[in-house]
């Protein structure tokens, strides 16, 4: 397997959605999320969320069906399977959870090309209702990293836990994609030869250029699914040459530029095998 380990945030990263919102609404639960939203954590509130579908008749292949209609877009899809027929190997570190996750990655053929996917815990219960526990129980302890993770997750600490997996397989090149708050964390872990793209506009963004120095890697911003595609694939085509394996693999000729870096301004689903049934 090649030396390169590309990790993907999935809501409005992969999927250009918010899946817990797309569920939400598209199964006719909004005005009742929005009303208890300020009074619970967003991982509670998900799982009164699945609670009072079932109560409504709703069944799990209802939620399915809603997610495999979530927004990926064909660019998205095919810069994933190229980069894992490339050798790359591909991780996802999201806050949405794995029957989401699952469904929509079966659903578009992407599942078997993740070794692992790290979100939160769901299953289905003996009354066949979903069921949504946090990655980390915040209610027993904190996670206690000060940068800007929700309560339930630390992407940072879960990229920690990579990086120290792959200690001992010899040097390795990470390349981070993700959108939200949540993903700065991992950026500020990534070393010097790894590459973080962070949606441009979107909160991870905004908090990179507000000081780019504090990061050691290369960062490649993107807007678009076309301009997801060709960066991630000029970035796995330098990592790849780097390694003096094949220079051309890619025989690319996109010209972009890195953003500048002077200031301008605990779960883990092991793929293939799955821990619920899938419809």
């Amino acid at each position: 397997m090649a030396g390169v380990v590309v990790i993907f945030d999935f809501d409005k990263t992969i999927v250009d959605c918010d899946t817990d919102n797309w569920v939400v609404d598209g199964l006719g639960a909004t005005s009742l999320f929005e009303e208890l939203l300020p009074t619970m954590p967003w991982n509670s509130l998900m799982d009164r969320m699945m609670s009072e579908l079932h109560s409504q008749g709703k069944i799990i292949e209802d939620i399915a069906d809603c997610l495999r209609t979530a927004p990926l877009h064909p660019q998205i899809i095919s810069a994933i399977k190229t980069a894992h027929a490339l050798g790359c190997e591909l991780r996802i570190v999201s806050d949405a959870n794995h029957f989401f996750i699952e469904t929509i990655l079966k659903h578009h053929g992407l599942f078997e090309c993740f070794s692992e996917i790290n979100t939160n815990q769901s299953f289905i219960d003996e009354e066949g209702k979903l069921r949504i526990q946090p990655y980390h129980d915040f209610n027993f302890a904190s996670h206690g990293c000060s940068n800007p993770c929700p309560p339930n997750m630390c992407k940072g600490l879960i990229i920690k836990r990579i990086q120290y997996s792959m200690s001992s397989e010899g040097k390795k090149r990470i390349i981070y994609l993700g959108d939200g708050k949540g993903d700065y964390c991992p950026s500020l872990n990534l070393d010097e030869g790894d590459f973080m793209m962070p949606r441009k506009s979107y909160p991870v963004w905004e908090l990179i250029i507000s000081n780019p120095l504090l990061l050691k890697a290369e960062i490649h911003e993107w807007r678009d699914a076309e301009v997801f595609e060709k960066v991630l694939l000029n970035l796995i085509n330098i990592a790849l040459s780097a390694e003096k394996k094949s220079p051309e693999l890619l025989s690319m000729d996109w010209n972009f530029q890195p953003v500048s870096r002077l200031p301008a301004f605990p779960q883990v689903l092991q793929v293939p095998q799955s821990p619920l049934t899938m419809f």
